[in-house]
């Protein structure tokens, strides 16, 4: 009920006009990831340079394009992988299995690439917020995007299924609000209050126990096509937000853009 992968590859980044190089990982427990190195048209002339994005609980990362090329378009090199199971990868998901493929995934930016922490970027959306909470604490990027997520699994849970969550104890956890109180990385949070699936009140709850800095920005439209019908006003906070991560010293009394909140402390 919360895994929904699909091994059936729908597109490559040539279809969305991106150039790009096949990647393959392996994990901890020697499960081979297969991912994709995506290059943006022209690249950001400061740090961060790289994102690396964990998609939600459906699909695989072929279903990504549009929000791709949001981030190739800010001039961001994308590294992202699908989790065991999904696509072209190996293996069966798990909670665990997860945190171990990010795990991956960020050895790989780091160890093989030679990418610098302070030029990585994670972003999560959905299902990947968890999973980029819980490196983000593990790990120094430069900054973290986390959009349309939760608190933890049981909240959802108790949305959704409201009396089979009480009678039927999870298997999965994903507690991403006790991860992101150990995220010392400037954060940007964003939801949709006409988000159908993941309530704004449990995204909210998220942004409240990260530590700062941290921005919370509000946009339009469902779970999964908001950022598309909140241009450019989606692009516009994305662009602000990574050009305060460049230079937080200078950017420090800087207004984000398109916030409804935001906490420095």
């Amino acid at each position: 009920m919360i895994f929904f992968p699909d091994e059936r590859l729908q597109a490559t980044p040539i279809d969305w006009g991106l150039e790009y190089e096949e990647v393959e990982l392996t994990t901890e427990d020697g499960i081979s990831l297969h991912g994709w190195r995506i290059k943006p048209p022209r690249a950001r002339d400061t740090a961060p340079r790289t994102l690396l994005f964990f998609h939600g609980n459906a699909g695989n990362l072929s279903h990504r394009g549009d929000s791709i090329r949001i981030f190739t378009d800010l001039g961001l090199e994308v590294l992202i992988i699908d989790y065991r199971g999904y696509g072209r990868s190996q293996g069966s998901p798990s909670e665990q299995g997860l945190y171990r493929d990010a795990t991956a995934a960020w050895q790989w930016l780091t160890q093989v690439r030679g990418t610098p922490p302070e030029d990585i970027v994670l972003f999560g959306r959905s299902l990947g917020g968890a999973v980029a909470a819980w490196l983000a604490a593990r790990t120094t990027p430069a900054a973290v995007i986390i959009e349309s997520s939760f608190d933890r699994m049981q909240s959802l849970a108790e949305v959704h299924y409201p009396l089979l969550s009480r009678l039927i104890p999870l298997r999965v956890a994903f507690p991403a609000v006790e991860e992101i109180a150990n995220v010392q990385s400037p954060l940007l949070v964003l939801h949709s209050p006409d988000d159908e699936i993941v309530p704004i009140s449990l995204g909210r709850r998220l942004y409240e126990a990260a530590p700062g800095p941290k921005q919370f920005v509000e946009f339009q439209g469902g779970h999964n096509n908001g950022f598309l019908r909140s241009q450019p006003q989606y692009q516009d906070a994305l662009a602000a937000f990574l050009d305060q991560s460049a230079a937080p010293d200078e950017n420090a009394e800087a207004a984000p853009a398109q916030p409804t909140d935001t906490d420095a402390d």
